[in-house]
């Protein structure tokens, strides 16, 4: 990723107009293959350190790139985010059917988000870059690293295009390609094992049981009645008021629990699929609008401040009050006018 983020600096030219669209756009590439985590964990240390090479005045506007696209790009596929799977459950659409639902939506959001970053940010990109940057060197782990990236970004498409639940073939996936490059440079798995974020597993095995709690009290059948209600009475509406709600939910309780319970009372209430489509759309625009929306952003700030970067919650939420209506809104006009023409 340090080789991925000195190569769009060497690209750009001196133009930090140039680098900025670079670095967003591989942002989109490793989120829609890699998920939004990955964007936020390994590629922001990596902008970071090529905004230095190239002796940006204001670094800033790429490191938001790396935060707001890893939210934009994440339903380009069923593995770009893994919210995406508490939505639909065991039941997630095969990858064309995928690509027909949301590939506009998409493509909508990515370009908003971009076109909003640079407008903000056109200040701060008003002065040139360094030009003559050299690349790191990329040995054979790297290069080895890059190739099993891959791989792993073709099994799971092949899974999801094979209609086959993603988590077995991620896991092994993963396992498989640290097995191949600590073979190939002779490693022990300690280091690797002891980088693991553990804490992460009952975080998540938690929100689980935040979630059935929230069912054995009657709330998720409750809220599943109001949602079917409304869906006889209006779709479109329906759809339209359920992408904004949750949007709105993520960044008041985590996109994770609030896509938890929006993919239990979607999947019980028996939606049409415009409403599910609604419901993902907003559990992964939604967190753009502040740093507490999603897991990814939370990891995208501690991977500032573990690089002497520091971005406040007000300056954030400034920009991603423009950035993430802007987004929902043509993302959900995206899924929904097709239906209506």
């Amino acid at each position: 990723f340090d080789w991925l983020a000195a190569g769009a600096a060497r690209l750009a030219g001196g133009s930090a107009w140039r680098l900025l669209a670079l670095v967003y756009g591989v942002g989109v590439l490793v989120t829609a293959f890699l998920s939004n985590d990955a964007t936020a964990v390994v590629l922001t240390p990596a902008v970071a350190a090529a905004a230095r090479s190239a002796r940006a005045a204001k670094p800033l506007p790429f490191l938001l790139a790396c935060a707001l696209v890893a939210n934009a790009a994440s339903f380009v596929l069923p593995i770009s985010n893994p919210a995406n799977l508490v939505i639909y459950g065991g039941h997630m659409p095969p990858l064309l059917t995928w690509l027909e639902l949301y590939a506009l939506p998409s493509v909508a959001a990515i370009v908003a988000t971009f076109l909003v970053l640079a407008l903000t940010q056109r200040r701060s990109l008003a002065d040139p870059i360094e030009s003559n940057i050299g690349l790191p060197a990329l040995g054979s782990g790297g290069r080895t690293t890059a190739w099993a990236l891959v791989a792993m970004a073709v099994v799971l498409t092949l899974a999801s295009a094979l209609d086959v639940r993603l988590g077995w073939p991620t896991f092994l996936a993963g396992v498989a390609a640290t097995a191949v490059v600590l073979l190939r440079k002779r490693e022990a798995p300690w280091a690797v094992i002891r980088d693991v974020s553990w804490s992460v597993l009952p975080l998540v095995a938690g929100l689980f049981v935040l979630v059935q709690a929230i069912d054995d009290t009657g709330l998720l059948a409750r809220l599943t009645d109001l949602l079917r209600a409304f869906v006889e009475r209006s779709e479109l509406l329906t759809a339209w008021g359920t992408g904004s709600l949750v949007a709105v939910a993520c960044n008041l309780m985590n996109n994770l629990p609030a896509g938890l319970i929006a993919g239990e009372v979607v999947q019980a209430a028996q939606v049409p699929p415009s409403v599910a489509g609604a419901a993902l759309i907003g559990v992964d625009l939604g967190p753009n609008l502040s740093v507490t929306g999603s897991l990814a952003t939370i990891l995208w700030l501690v991977a500032l401040r573990r690089d002497g970067q520091d971005v406040g919650a007000w300056a954030f939420l400034r920009l991603g009050i423009i950035a993430m209506p802007s987004a929902l809104l043509l993302a959900l006009a995206a899924l929904l006018v097709p239906r209506l023409l």
